[in-house]
């Protein structure tokens, strides 16, 4: 069905309220079959179709696991981003006047399809993003639990009243910002745009989102997803695109807050771009976090956070553990077992239930995490396993992003892979006395996201979680990641958090109202 809304017939859009992604095509779909045709930008209530792009302007979307195209990808430009802003704005009207348990019940709605979907959008997921089938669906139940745990806190959120002299009182109100910007990352398309939607729709607010260019079409069924939960038409708008959209969406005039996942330049620009408009900016940059493992740890559990921490998703995740400090003591044993089972890893088509590792993004990315290994190499480290392109045998995963595990040994902390972010899956291994040596050494880095320690003495435990300058530290794990507790970093891996109950803040503001009760004391 095809329908026009009033703003957007104007600039020659229509909009399409049929859904992407039959099911029936998705069921059948497998690793180098889909191709998407469709529009991929959503507001009004549905994906608009322009009539008037120039072809020329349309950007092809790679599939990693075959490198074939799956799409392409219309970028907005002013007028595009100016209409989706516009039907936020409208959506906003309504839904901020709506009480949180309101809100709250249609995100309950919303978290249900996509558990009832969950297996569909994982394959979607895969297909557009590379990563194994196994962990695309750890990636959904966690959007859906942001949805729900946001949607239980929506009718909880109050303010404060606060007595005052001679009968007055003063009480304080927690509102919505109005138009919210989520400009999501490649690595993680579904869950990053429910991480950024959830809280913000639980306040009140409405969201224009931005998927990165290379994954499009995950936030699209998210839409749909809200859309088909009873939000009103625009609160989740979806703008396709790349710098220059983002750049539209920062200095409109009519968003009042921007949330941004991806690299430490990047974020610096849309602080800068935000700064001018005086909009407050949540900052989720990159990382490359310490890993510390103690002799006195259980090494079998080491040895599975230590993987757990360097290759979830080709290790394209910014919290990554990519520095593993391992006592000197404990050190041949435990690259014995890495080394062993980093080689075990099944690396293939995403799609497969026994695949562990699928393609990387893009051939240019693939690439330039393969020059990071061959730099190591040049700097005196030593490659014990994979940093190699892998060809899988079946035919159709020839032109894949794939590369094998690598681990990394003979580093120092001034190496080139052990200074810099990599985001790939690429393990930096390196030696330790003390703990006072590896505490400074560890921290050691601009970046502060996340880190870890593995030991079974609890107050070594806690007392170097203290001291350990990141956003989040892992004791006797890695890389988990309930709802229910705040992520973001320190130093230059931003600010802002997401997740958790404290996300509400930035999410929201405080307004103060003081009655007065009795006469004015005047001064004139």
């Amino acid at each position: 069905m095809m329908q026009q809304c009033s703003s957007t017939a104007q600039a020659g859009l229509e909009i399409l309220r049929t859904g992407l992604l039959p099911s029936a095509v998705i069921r059948s779909a497998s690793t180098g079959t889909l191709e998407l045709k469709e529009p991929l930008n959503f507001w009004c209530g549905g994906r608009v179709k322009s009539s008037t792009k120039d072809a020329k302007s349309r950007e092809p979307v790679y599939e990693p696991a075959t490198g074939r195209v799956l799409c392409e990808m219309v970028p907005c430009g002013a007028q595009e981003v100016d209409q989706a802003v516009q039907s936020a704005q409208a959506a906003f009207l309504k839904w901020s006047k709506l009480s949180g348990m309101e809100r709250g019940r249609i995100m309950l709605e919303a978290a249900r399809i996509i558990r009832e979907r969950r297996d569909e959008i994982a394959k979607v997921e895969v297909i557009n993003n590379g990563k194994s089938i196994t962990e695309a669906r750890v990636d959904i139940d966690i959007a859906w639990q942001c949805i729900e745990y946001y949607a239980g806190i929506a009718g909880t959120l109050a303010g404060q009243h606060v007595q005052l002299p001679g009968g007055a009182f003063a009480y304080t109100r927690r509102e919505p910002l109005g138009v919210c910007v989520g400009i999501g990352a490649w690595n993680y398309p579904f869950q990053i745009a429910a991480w950024k939607s959830a809280p913000a729709l639980a306040c009140g607010n409405a969201m224009v989102f931005k998927p990165s260019p290379m994954t499009p079409i995950t936030a699209v069924v998210l839409a749909e997803i809200y859309a088909q939960a009873g939000v009103p038409e625009g609160l989740f708008n979806v703008v396709q695109g790349g710098a220059e959209t983002g750049t539209l969406l920062c200095h409109h005039p009519g968003v009042a807050k921007v949330s941004f996942t991806g690299s430490v330049p990047t974020g610096k620009k849309i602080m800068e771009m935000s700064a001018k408009g005086i909009k407050p900016v949540t900052l989720e940059l990159g990382g490359k976090s310490p890993l510390i493992i103690f002799e006195d740890c259980d090494l079998e559990n080491a040895i599975k956070g230590a993987l757990m921490a360097n290759f979830l998703s080709q290790g394209e995740v910014c919290c990554n553990g990519t520095r593993v400090f391992v006592q000197s003591k404990i050190l041949p044993k435990f690259l014995e077992e890495v080394v062993k089972r980093t080689k075990a890893i099944q690396v293939g088509d995403p799609l497969l239930d026994d695949t562990r590792m699928g393609a990387l993004i893009s051939r240019p990315h693939l690439d330039r995490v393969l020059g990071f290994v061959n730099q190591a190499k040049k700097e005196g480290a030593r490659v014990l396993c994979g940093g190699e392109p892998f060809v899988p045998k079946d035919p159709k995963l020839k032109g894949g992003y794939f590369m094998s595990p690598c681990v990394l040994d003979n580093c120092r902390d001034d190496m080139t892979c052990v200074k810099e972010e990599i985001f790939g899956p690429v393990m930096s291994v390196l030696p330790f006395e003390t703990e006072e040596e590896v505490l400074q050494r560890a921290n050691n880095t601009t970046f502060g996201l996340a880190s870890g320690v593995f030991t079974r003495d609890v107050t070594r435990a806690h007392r170097v979680a203290a001291e350990l300058q990141a956003g989040t530290c892992f004791i006797n794990n890695y890389n988990i990641s309930p709802v229910e507790v705040p992520f973001g970093g320190y130093k230059m891996s931003g600010f802002g958090r997401e997740n958790g109950l404290v996300t509400i803040e930035y999410y929201s503001q405080l307004k103060t109202v003081v009655v007065e009760m009795g006469d004015v004391e005047s001064l004139f």
